[in-house]
């Protein structure tokens, strides 16, 4: 069984309003983002090609890729945009005492 591990990203005004941020756990990428409807994470390369999203540009709760400019839907992974037709994995996310934390199964 894994357990959900909370991983402390950054204080949460490091990450203005339709930003990415690249957080690194173990080796792997992960992109934080702070949308209009909240804070969220994500695998942090793209599905089609091996771009970082951390480069990408967000608009509203979408993000896209810097290489060839498909889109991923930031709250649900959800592949919004050609070349893209593989969904991200996504990662809870929860702000405490002004900082942003992301959950990994450990």
């Amino acid at each position: 069984m894994n357990i959900l591990q909370w991983h402390e990203v950054c204080p949460s005004d490091d990450i203005e309003e339709e930003d990415v941020i690249a957080f690194e756990q173990d080796g792997t990428l992960y992109a934080v983002y702070h949308t209009p409807t909240g804070f969220y994470a994500t695998a942090g390369m793209c599905t089609h090609e091996a771009a970082r999203l951390t480069e990408g540009l967000v608009f509203g709760d979408v993000v896209e890729c810097p290489m060839h400019m498909g889109r991923f839907h930031i709250p649900t992974g959800a592949a919004k945009g050609a070349p893209v037709c593989v969904n991200l994995v996504t990662h809870p996310v929860k702000v405490e005492g002004g900082k942003v934390f992301i959950g990994l199964a450990d």
